[in-house]
């Protein structure tokens, strides 16, 4: 059975710091590239589509490439422990506009890190999402 799952999210103060963990089982991990994206908690989301999310962080396990959003960058790290088949997202610095869920997915265009998302080349697999809150 294919299986994508997050774990991490959770309470923090603003200034607060927490990893979030991806981990990947039931296909071929170094086949994909693996993005995170966030959606306001509470916010109506029924489907699973990337133009309905917030792109956060992706990495592409096999060559490194990394990417952020400008949100973010500088106070995000994407990592990935291919034997593990777990990609990690640690959050530092965290602000209250950070509070959302997070989600991971995975994606069979290695290259949609450097070049973004194309019709062509959707998300194959999505986690059912953790959920951070960061308070004032």
């Amino acid at each position: 059975e294919v299986q994508v799952v997050e774990s991490g999210g959770g309470l923090v103060q603003a200034g607060g710091s927490l990893r979030l963990s991806c981990v990947a089982s039931g296909f071929t991990f170094d086949d994909y590239a693996v993005k995170w994206f966030r959606r306001i908690p509470g916010k109506d989301d029924k489907t699973v589509s990337w133009k309905e999310r917030e792109g956060v962080s992706c990495i592409d396990p096999n060559y490194g490439t990394t990417s952020y959003a400008d949100s973010v960058k500088g106070r995000f790290t994407v990592s990935s422990d291919n034997d593990k088949k777990t990609v990690y997202l640690q959050l530092n610095n965290l602000r209250p506009e950070d509070t959302a869920e997070y989600y991971c997915a995975a994606n069979r265009c290695l290259d949609v890190c450097r070049v973004g998302e194309r019709d062509w080349c959707p998300y194959a697999y999505w986690g059912q999402g953790t959920q951070v809150a960061v308070s004032s």
